[in-house]
């Protein structure tokens, strides 16, 4: 693995400087056994799926994993330009059904996280197209990056406008949950008297860490430089700020390092259940060398408002905008890891 500085510990996502994470013997077990198996799960979908398809459309989804098509991803909508894979579009109802089900084995099964959250953003691109060319949830592209398998390395490369999830496999361990970028206009809808706000829940974390904070810690929190969107997006890869900005979360009480860390869960939430609750006990040993910070307001509701968190792993920002298609706010975010972006097989 040519720059990876993460390690597995029987069976346990976990950072070099973070093997110090205790956890008892029994609960460890049960974790590398779940953890194979929900992988196991992935690579039989990933089959399944490769099963529906001809010879000419398994050449667009089995890919080498190659730094040129790991990081072919963008938050606009524009298609195979910035895109690998082959496109939801041209596949038939029983070929996308089996796709679906690849991300969604690979995904959380959390409310508004996870693969919930994969589902409602495509079905904002549906609401998009409704009123502006380009957009929907046939522009998304899937792709494996190395042959699924629970030995070896692979990845798990899917995304469209608004979307990319990464997820890095080597020898039926998940080795990396990131980049995972996500973004939504508009940042609610309803639809035949149901109501969507796909990242809702990760909005209201980070308010409820702000809200958290007294006026001084905001002070010291807040950042001098404005920001238009997030400052590791597609294209980005590598290029983490030499020095910690903004509120040191070691100085913080117990109540606000529990909101900080509830902050970080929506994003980690992406991958699979067993796989999230392992980088999340990593993020909160880490939490003593993490910061957080933000510019704009931090009522996080207009143009500019910006807030992020950065740990020894974890690189979480999120950034509202002006609507480009509806009119009011939308949101962009990106969630990165330090050390295992890519599952660190890539040096940047």
């Amino acid at each position: 693995m040519a720059a990876a500085t993460a390690f597995l510990l029987t069976g346990a996502y976990v950072h070099a400087d973070a093997a110090t994470a205790q956890s008892d013997s029994s609960s460890t077990s049960a974790t590398a056994a779940v953890s194979t198996a929900a992988v196991s799960d992935v690579v039989t979908a990933a089959n399944t799926f490769l099963d529906t398809l001809s010879t000419s459309q398994k050449s667009k989804v089995l890919l080498s994993l190659t730094e040129a098509n790991a990081t072919a991803w963008s938050n606009l909508p524009c298609g195979s330009s910035c895109r690998v894979g082959i496109q939801f579009s041209t596949l038939s109802s029983t070929q996308l059904a089996a796709a679906k089900a690849v991300v969604q084995a690979a995904t959380g099964t959390g409310s508004g996280t996870g693969y919930d959250q994969v589902s409602k953003i495509l079905a904002a691109d549906d609401y998009l197209g409704q009123k502006a060319g380009g957009y929907g949830s046939g522009n998304y592209y899937l792709a494996f990056l190395g042959t699924p398998s629970t030995s070896g390395t692979w990845q798990l490369h899917f995304g469209g406008h608004h979307l990319a999830v990464n997820l890095t496999y080597a020898d039926g361990q998940v080795e990396g949950t990131t980049p995972y970028f996500v973004g939504v206009e508009p940042s609610s809808w309803t639809s035949n008297g149901t109501t969507y706000a796909p990242l809702s829940g990760m909005r209201n974390a980070m308010l409820a860490m702000l809200g958290g904070l007294s006026s001084s810690q905001l002070a010291q929190a807040k950042l001098s430089t404005s920001y238009s969107d997030v400052l590791l997006g597609p294209g980005k890869d590598g290029q983490f700020p030499t020095a910690k900005q903004g509120l040191a979360v070691s100085g913080l009480s117990s109540a606000q390092q529990a909101l900080v860390l509830a902050a970080i869960t929506p994003w980690v939430n992406v991958a699979d259940d067993t796989t999230a609750a392992s980088v999340l006990t990593t993020y909160r040993s880490e939490l003593a060398g993490t910061y957080v910070s933000y510019s704009g307001s931090s009522a996080l509701s207009s143009q500019g408002d910006y807030v992020r968190i950065d740990g020894p792993g974890v690189w979480i920002e999120f950034i509202c905008q002006n609507g480009v298609v509806y009119s009011g706010v939308h949101y962009h975010t990106v969630y990165r890891d330090h050390t295992t972006d890519y599952g660190g097989e890539f040096s940047f």
